[in-house]
């Protein structure tokens, strides 16, 4: 009994725990919105694969979103390292449309030199030269992708940030024009879910976006999208990953 009691007390401390987490969240987000991100901002997701917009941004996507940001994307791949490319453009065209963002306003890059390859290397010249004229031709204020570790350490998502970076750190990008990188965290904290809050917030990024359950519930939606991916291990990265709840993120 008193193990229970002890567990009961646990679980009561836990709760009250993440209430006041959320409400400090609450007081964040109102700073936020009249804070660095602004509103009426164009903003550029930079993505490797179809899927990683669900999978990872889609709290990014939302809370951009929610800030009055024009948001378009650019996927460097059409995922057809298992041959499924076709299907995997439309389901990426389905999960944006979910998400808020039109089909003219994506853009999907299918080209030998960009293969959904984990084994191979993208030229990090040659993706900085195509974010670089992306940027320019659509007069893009934000653009936010992976951060080194990439999330999953998938080498594709690495090279959109070695690409990134070495915009920024010559002085490349348009004047005004800012960078946000996704934070990367250890394998424990990916699947926390909402219980990785109070480490977000001791760690203290730039900008955090955390989903309402309405919000979190059409992220789930937009990653359903995806059918050719729903595998069973990604249904339980759905449920419990903190990247469909929690995006941290990080100015270069």
């Amino acid at each position: 009994m008193e193990v229970v009691g002890l567990l009961c007390l646990a679980a009561a401390v836990l709760a009250w725990g993440i209430v006041r987490v959320w409400d400090l969240w609450e007081r964040r987000k109102s700073q936020e919105q009249a804070g660095l991100l602004g509103g009426g901002t164009r903003s550029l997701l930079v993505i490797a694969h179809p899927d990683d917009e669900a999978m990872f941004f889609a709290p990014t996507i939302l809370g951009l979103a929610r800030l009055r940001h024009r948001v378009s994307l650019l996927c460097f791949s059409a995922g057809n390292y298992y041959n499924q490319g076709e299907i995997r453009k439309k389901e990426l065209l389905q999960s944006c449309e979910v998400l808020g963002i039109p089909p003219s306003s994506v853009m999907i890059i299918d080209h030998r030199d960009f293969p959904d390859d984990p084994g191979v290397q993208w030229d990090t010249q040659r993706v900085a030269d195509v974010v670089l004229q992306h940027v320019e031709d659509n007069g893009i204020n934000l653009v936010v992708t992976f951060d080194a570790g990439g999330v999953s350490g998938h080498r594709n998502h690495a090279a959109l940030y070695a690409a990134v970076r070495s915009l920024h750190a010559e002085g490349r990008l348009p004047k005004g024009c800012s960078v946000l990188t996704l934070q990367s965290v250890s394998l424990l904290r990916k699947y926390l879910s909402l219980l990785d809050l109070p480490c977000c917030l001791l760690r203290a990024p730039h900008v955090l976006f955390v989903l309402s359950r309405g919000e979190a519930a059409q992220a789930q939606r937009a990653m359903s999208r995806h059918r050719s991916q729903l595998l069973w291990f990604r249904r339980l990265y759905v449920l419990f990953s903190r990247y469909m709840r929690i995006n941290s993120l990080h100015f270069l």
